[in-house]
C-alpha cells in the first residue's frame, strides 16, 4: 500500500508543468502524443499540428523537461543493420501523474484510507452495489434518441454512445487493434463491421488499483456495468481483462454466441450472489 501521509503542498514543478500547457500549440502536441497508440516521431507531430519540425522539436522537449512525455529511440521500422541512420527520438505520454489542487486537497489520501477501511471490513459487495447504481443514475443522464430504424445507423450510434461516455469519464477508449471487427447485417443486406472489443487506455482509478487491485478492479466492472445498463444499450458488455499498460475491464461487442453462453452462466450462478436492482 502507498505512504497515506498527506501530498505537500503543490510545488514549483507541478505548477510549471501545468503552465507548459497553457501554450495552444504545445497543448495540442501534448494531445496528440498522449492519444496516438505508440511512440511518436517529431516529423510526425509536426505534421498532426500543421508546425515545422524544429518548432515541433522545441515544444516536445519541453514537455519532458516537464514531465508530461518521455522519450525513447529508434530506428524507423524496417531498417536495421548498418547503414540504418541514427536511431530516431520518439516520444510518449510520461507515466508521472501530475496534480495540482488550490488550495492543497488530500482526496487521494482519503481514497486510500476508505479503501483500506472497506478490504478490512469485508465490504466489497456494498462497494460493488453502490458503484453499479452510480454508474447506471450517469448513464441514464446521457440516454437520447435513437439513431432511426437502420440498423448500421444503430450500431454505430450504440457505439458512439458508448465510446462518448467512457471518454467523459477519462478512459480514453480506442478499438482493439488486434481484435478487428464483427460483421453485423445492415439494412440492404451487406454486413457492416463494428470494433469486437474497446481498450480503456487509461484507468481513472490508477492508484488505487494498484494498490487494491481486487477491490479497485471489481468496482470498476461494476460502474462500468451499470454505465452500459443506464445508457440502455445491449450492444457492449464489460468484462475483466488485466493486462499492464491499460485499465482492468474491456467492453466486448456482444454477438449471438456471446449471448448464449452468458445466459447459461447466468442461470448457474445462484440468486443470492446476483446484485440487487
Amino acid at each position: 500500500m502507498s505512504d497515506l501521509a498527506s501530498p505537500p503542498p503543490p510545488g514549483d514543478d507541478a505548477l510549471d508543468a501545468v503552465g507548459v500547457l497553457a501554450d495552444p500549440v504545445r497543448r495540442a502536441l501534448y494531445r496528440y502524443v498522449a492519444t496516438a497508440q505508440g511512440p511518436v516521431g517529431r516529423a510526425e507531430a509536426a505534421d498532426a499540428v500543421g508546425i515545422q519540425r524544429t518548432l515541433a522539436a522545441f515544444h516536445l522537449d519541453k514537455l519532458v523537461e516537464a514531465r508530461l512525455l518521455s522519450t525513447e529511440f529508434a530506428r524507423p521500422a524496417g531498417r536495421s543493420g548498418p547503414g540504418a541512420g541514427r536511431p530516431a527520438k520518439l516520444y510518449r505520454r510520461s507515466a508521472v501523474e501530475t496534480t495540482v489542487t488550490l488550495p492543497p486537497r488530500a482526496y487521494d489520501t482519503a481514497g486510500q484510507i476508505l479503501a483500506d477501511a472497506v478490504e478490512r471490513a469485508g465490504a466489497d459487495r456494498a462497494v460493488h452495489a453502490a458503484a453499479y447504481d452510480t454508474g447506471r443514475d450517469a448513464g441514464r443522464t446521457l440516454v437520447g434518441p435513437g439513431p432511426g430504424t437502420e440498423q448500421e445507423g444503430a450500431n454505430e450510434h450504440e457505439r458512439e454512445r458508448v465510446v462518448a461516455a467512457l471518454t467523459a469519464r477519462g478512459y480514453e477508449p480506442v478499438p482493439d487493434p488486434e481484435q478487428g471487427c464483427v460483421p453485423t447485417a445492415s439494412a440492404a443486406d451487406e454486413p457492416a463491421h463494428t470494433p469486437s472489443r474497446i481498450l480503456l487506455r487509461n484507468c481513472p482509478f490508477h492508484q488505487l488499483a494498484e494498490d487494491f487491485p481486487p477491490l479497485v478492479c471489481g468496482m470498476n466492472l461494476a460502474l462500468l456495468e451499470g454505465l452500459l445498463d443506464g445508457l440502455e444499450t445491449s450492444a457492449y458488455r464489460a468484462r475483466l481483462d488485466s493486462v499492464p499498460g491499460r485499465c482492468c475491464v474491456v467492453l466486448e461487442r456482444v454477438t449471438e454466441e456471446v449471448d448464449e453462453v452468458v445466459d447459461k452462466v447466468a442461470d448457474e450462478v445462484p440468486d443470492q450472489d446476483r446484485p440487487a436492482d
